[in-house]
């Protein structure tokens, strides 16, 4: 199998993306002081190019919902419900980790749903930035709670006003 990385120059910093013939295994972002320069579109290795393309398509508004092959081998079955669950959680909405807990069956496991979340090997393409407090306070982000909002920020509809 071919174990591939690329990097990503986003709004909010450094993505790495690593996957294998099979699929995306992790997109992650990276510190400032920990990101090397970004990989040239041309230059992605056949595996990721797809990712690398519709991540850009993202960040330019031109693209909302991953259709992407996953490769994640890690996590246990429920972290694998929950993340299976949160693109289900569509772009501009959010949805509370008791909503996630309740749609699992077990709306006692929120804290648990939260621990999962915070385990997303694919954050930003399985979107548990759309996952909040149930009060719609941000909570928990491995990315930092600034690029959650930020996130949150960029999927609202814009207004338009007319100019007449």
């Amino acid at each position: 199998m071919n174990d591939t990385q690329a990097y990503l120059s986003t709004p909010l910093g450094c993505l790495r993306l690593q996957g294998s013939d099979a699929g995306l295994a992790v997109v992650e972002f990276l510190e400032a002081d920990a990101a090397p320069a970004p990989t040239p579109p041309a230059a992605v290795a056949t595996p990721l190019r797809e990712a690398h393309r519709q991540l850009q398509a993202y960040f330019g508004r031109e693209l909302r919902d991953f259709q992407l092959t996953y490769d994640v081998q890690q996590g246990t079955d429920f972290q694998r419900r929950v993340w299976a669950a949160l693109p289900a959680v569509s772009y501009g909405r959010t949805a509370s980790y008791l909503d996630l807990a309740r749609q699992l069956g077990n709306p006692g496991a929120v804290r648990a749903v939260g621990a999962a979340n915070g385990q997303n090997p694919l954050g930003l393409v399985w979107p548990c930035h759309r996952i909040i407090g149930a009060g719609g306070q941000l909570t928990g982000y491995a990315g930092g709670l600034w690029r959650k909002k930020w996130l949150l920020d960029f999927e609202q509809p814009t207004v338009q006003t007319a100019l007449f």
